[in-house]
């Protein structure tokens, strides 16, 4: 890839934003207040804003492989602290992807590196739903099943989070589960039950 042309489509992305609207910019700038926090898959095939069709300002977004949401990842604890507390999102959503390579790749019996830690809170969802994908014989719809298992694993250690139960009590904030799927373009909605996930962790999660 020529770099150049990265910037060539900057110069034209500036032209056709003040065409509809000479002070684009000059309102970005202005702040932001998103509805919406997107916690998705780092993958190149799925671009946050698109697939749901929203613009600049609308959405809060982190990515990382597999759309992790990890208590010991600072980065991941820095943007939801950030979007929940200070920005006051009302939804947040863990999305995740059919074909995804993360999650494949905590399936293989292979040294991965650095990945290695990183993969191994996908195996852990495995081993937590490990007689249900067990008897999942097609290969390819198992990998699926797990990145919608995964999806809900991610979405109660969201749950588990001070900043989130206190959103939830204060203004009623949302978790909600995702997935994209990569063959159709279609977003599916997992339908996580927030209030059960949330009453069933309580006893041991419950942070004032």
């Amino acid at each position: 890839m020529d770099l150049k042309h990265v910037f060539d489509n900057n110069e034209q992305f500036i032209k056709n934003k003040l065409a509809s609207n000479k002070n684009y910019f000059e309102d970005l700038g202005k702040g932001q207040n998103p509805e919406l926090l997107y916690i998705g898959c780092s993958d190149s095939r799925v671009t946050a804003e698109d697939l749901m069709g929203l613009g600049p300002g609308e959405v809060f977004v982190h990515r990382n492989i597999a759309n992790m949401v990890s208590g010991i990842d600072l980065s991941a604890m820095s943007v939801v602290e950030y979007a929940v507390v200070h920005l006051k999102v009302n939804h947040v959503v863990v999305c995740g992807h059919y074909a995804c390579g993360g999650v494949k790749a905590a399936m293989q019996s292979a040294d991965l590196g650095i990945l290695n830690s990183w993969l191994r809170n996908i195996r852990d969802v495995y081993r937590i739903h490990k007689e249900e994908l067990n008897d999942i014989k097609d290969e390819e719809k198992k990998y699926d099943r797990l990145v919608e298992l995964n999806v809900k694993e991610q979405c109660v250690n969201l749950i588990k989070t001070a900043a989130v139960q206190k959103a939830y009590r204060d203004r009623g904030l949302k978790v909600h589960g995702w997935v994209f799927d990569v063959h159709t373009g279609k977003l599916i909605d997992l339908k996580i039950d927030f209030e059960h996930y949330l009453k069933d962790i309580m006893e041991i999660y419950h942070l004032d």
